[in-house]
């Protein structure tokens, strides 16, 4: 929950935690804003050290392996957005892939329905996201060694040796990690984070008490010495296989040495002089932050009070809109071919959309006709400039908080469970949010639908904004919302992360909002005009930069519901 401490707080935790604080931080050389205050310490760090943007990034991705586990990884996949002082973008793809024995029906039962199973939470869920079979093929470390190759300058094994020291040497262990090393050890069904979190005694790690990862640190210490060859090749590739072999899963050596990142053109739309860009498919973060974007221009925002029960509506029929055309339209783009991103990204098809927004009532949202009726939960993201001014956006992912939960004793890593953002069931579309159309089917080697949204806002031709969030489908609305707030609010990156946010994504026809930070008043009002209201204690994780070009001040924030992140810069 998103709240303000008081005041005697603040001053005892920088204190106590040096130079991390709420709120902003200001900086000229360089800037890294993540989930981990270590791992953006590594990223800045490499800064100092001569490297760029990306340098930073990789090591900061390399750490947050370590000291994030339940959404920095190496047995997961994500997106980068980079664009070089200069204003020259571009992005790499390492989403996780379906392995090459995957099929369309892999997880119904003999009914054809999507059958259940237990998580490592103990709750029951959909198998889709249970076991081995969840399982995609990784990418992290293909991404991270292809952004080096074509855009780093250091060399690479001095990237990776920071998250191999503190995976070997230890670091203590956080509040936040030591009650989820509590709940795993009683409650999950699953052995490897039963035991994830204990010592080389087999006692359970205590708070404050150094966490070593013995084996993960030898996995990257193969990665440091042999590059992405090191994990999709020689003995952690074998490693890998024969977990999966072992406990049902379809990973092959295959799959691994297959496995390709991609640098592919960014997504870019522009809103009132700016110039916004992000992921394209298979990520469906940059097509929807775009056509909300659309949609926001045409509307007059100056008659409307932030907050009030006209902006939430407002911004909760641009959502159900963008995330129809989503539920529609998008998947792997290497395996539809037809994908109309040029129209979904146009003013004009925002003009369509915005035609019919009634601002006295709700919407609604039909499972039979998708956006045809509108014409006429784990993530981490964080944020790198350096001090030429070139900026990277990164989000990456295990899919749930600690992935599948499954790992291979001698790796140290948890695999993610990202076969469950496929739509599971061909053709079966439900008002809960289950999706069943063809892009978003599964297919061997096809890279499943995100929400994952790192985004760059340019302002003349350089970087202003670099921003991104965890949260599954929340990341889109979060995104937008913060972009939405600096570029139409004038709001400073700090608040415009700690503002209220809200959530629709058309099924189910639902708005999620934080449960303090709106009022009972425009809660009512909204009520009155047909929205359902869901609260929930916070959505989005955001970690962002914002450049001050004319002071030469590098601005950097971290989302105060992040109990272990900071903006760090020097």
């Amino acid at each position: 929950m998103k709240y303000k401490a008081p005041f005697f707080i603040v001053l005892l935790l920088v204190f106590l935690q040096g130079n991390y604080m709420f709120g902003q931080v200001y900086a000229r050389n360089g800037m890294v804003a993540s989930s981990s205050k270590i791992a953006s310490q590594v990223g800045v760090d490499i800064l100092k050290k001569g490297g760029n943007a990306i340098d930073a990034s990789v090591a900061t991705a390399f750490a947050l392996a370590v000291t994030h586990p339940s959404a920095g990884n190496i047995g997961g996949g994500g997106f980068l957005v980079f664009m070089n002082s200069s204003g020259t973008t571009t992005t790499i793809d390492f989403r996780e892939k379906a392995p090459l024995n995957a099929s369309p029906n892999m997880f119904l039962d003999d009914a054809g329905n999507l059958a259940k199973g237990m998580n490592l939470y103990g709750m029951e869920s959909n198998i889709n996201h249970i076991g081995a079979k969840s399982v995609g093929v990784p990418g992290t470390v293909a991404g991270l060694y292809l952004a080096h190759q074509k855009y780093g300058s250091l060399p690479w094994e001095n990237l990776i040796q920071p998250a191999i020291d503190i995976a070997k040497n230890g670091f203590p262990l956080t509040w936040d990690l030591f009650n989820a090393a509590t709940f795993f050890e009683t409650n999950s069904p699953v052995p490897f984070l039963k035991n994830y979190f204990k010592n080389a005694n087999g006692e359970p790690t205590q708070f404050g008490e150094l966490w070593k990862q013995p084996e993960l640190a030898n996995t990257l210490t193969e990665i440091r010495d042999h590059g992405q060859d090191g994990f999709y090749k020689g003995a952690v590739a074998k490693e890998i296989v024969r977990f999966m072999k072992e406990n049902g899963g379809l990973i092959s050596l295959k799959d691994l040495e297959r496995y390709t990142a991609i640098e592919r053109k960014p997504i870019k739309g522009t809103y009132k002089g700016y110039d916004i860009y992000s992921m394209p498919p298979p990520s469906s973060g940059g097509v929807a932050l775009i056509e909300m974007m659309n949609l926001m221009e045409l509307a007059n925002l100056d008659s409307i009070e932030f907050n009030s029960a006209a902006y939430v509506h407002l911004i909760a029929e641009a959502m159900r809109r963008a995330f129809a055309d989503r539920a529609e339209h998008l998947g792997d783009s290497d395996f539809n071919l037809d994908t109309p991103l040029d129209k979904l990204t146009s003013k004009s098809f925002a003009q369509t959309r915005f035609e019919n927004i009634d601002m006295t009532k709700a919407s609604i949202s039909d499972t039979t006709k998708f956006g045809q009726m509108y014409d006429g939960s784990s993530t981490t993201h964080f944020s790198v400039m350096d001090k030429e001014g070139n900026a990277v956006s990164l989000t990456y992912t295990l899919e749930h908080s600690y992935g599948s939960g499954m790992g291979a004793e001698k790796l140290g890593f948890i695999f993610n469970n990202e076969m469950g953002d496929f739509n599971p069931q061909p053709g079966f579309t439900t008002s809960s949010g289950q999706i069943g159309t063809n892009p978003n089917l599964i297919q061997p080697e096809k890279r499943m639908l995100s929400s994952m949204t790192p985004t760059i806002v340019a302002k003349d031709g350089k970087p202003y904004l670099i921003i991104g969030s965890p949260g599954g489908r929340t990341i889109i609305n979060t995104v937008f919302q913060t972009v939405l707030n600096v570029l139409a609010y004038d709001m400073q990156v700090d608040k415009a992360i700690e503002a209220m946010k809200i959530h629709h994504q058309w099924l189910p026809d639902q708005i999620e909002y934080e449960s303090t930070l709106l009022s009972p008043d425009t809660r009512k009002a909204l009520e009155g005009m047909n929205h359902t209201l869901v609260p929930v204690n916070s959505l989005g994780t955001l970690m962002g930069i914002q450049l001050d070009a004319k002071n030469n001040i590098m601005i950097g924030a971290s989302d105060s519901s992040s109990p272990d992140g900071a903006a760090i810069g020097y």
